[in-house]
């Protein structure tokens, strides 16, 4: 169970304002004034520290419940804005559209793609298949994992595939998560990007049907993450 204990307001308004912040394209600002109008009082620097505290923790426990996932990959970068320069968050989803994992780094290099793709096989378990675009960075760090994989386990290792256009359903997901963040104008700092980006995914894991729900509204997942 996630700890609320101290917190100044109940846990159900918290997890409200931390969802709908995730979920839909709004600012701290904006979401002062909706909960100003259901008769919450409070401010959007109040409501910024609840997402960061409880957006990973939800996010962690979403990934330890999600549905399965299939064997083949799309893995790709985004950029995200934070302090005024770009970063690159890094996902993954498999041929359906399932969300897989992701990573905000400073670095789109060698050692980011690698330390990407040992936390979504972490995750995941190891795929059959990963297609990625053509970067250099993104093929070695793949190679660098099929070396480990090769002596460390069964002799296994990943196919890899570099073709562009099998990754548009990953672009198509970027969308979605762009979407969100456009309004937050950029991030203030790396740690609270990281925090909100995870809670955004853990709304949008949700909202492809990746959690089980047994006829809960999207909100009541989330929340039942938290308890």
């Amino acid at each position: 169970m996630i700890e609320f204990k101290g917190m100044h307001y109940p846990k159900s308004v918290i997890l409200h304002a931390v969802f709908f912040y995730l979920r839909y394209a709004v600012s701290y600002r904006d979401l002062e004034e909706i909960m100003a109008e259901r008769g919450v009082k409070v401010d959007h620097a109040t409501l910024n520290r609840w997402v960061v505290k409880f957006a990973p923790l939800i996010a962690a426990r979403a990934q330890a419940r999600k549905r399965p996932t299939a064997t083949s990959w799309r893995m790709d970068e985004t950029y995200i804005r934070v302090k005024g320069k770009w970063t690159y968050l890094y996902r993954a989803v498999d041929r359906d559209g399932q969300t897989l994992d992701f990573l905000l780094s400073n670095r789109r290099d060698l050692s980011a793609a690698r330390r990407f793709f040992k936390r979504a096989i972490g995750t995941n378990g190891v795929p059959d298949r990963i297609v990625i675009d053509k970067s250099g960075a993104n093929l070695a760090g793949l190679q660098a994992v099929n070396v480990i994989l090769k002596f460390t386990g069964n002799g296994r290792t990943i196919t890899v595939r570099q073709v562009k256009y099998l990754n548009n359903i990953l672009e198509q997901d970027h969308r979605f998560i762009k979407r969100i963040t456009r309004p937050m104008m950029g991030f203030k700092a790396f740690h609270s990007a990281a925090a909100t980006l995870a809670g955004i995914e853990t709304a949008h894991m949700i909202r492809k049907g990746q959690i089980a729900a047994n006829g809960a509204t999207a909100f009541q997942t989330f929340a039942e993450l938290a308890a």
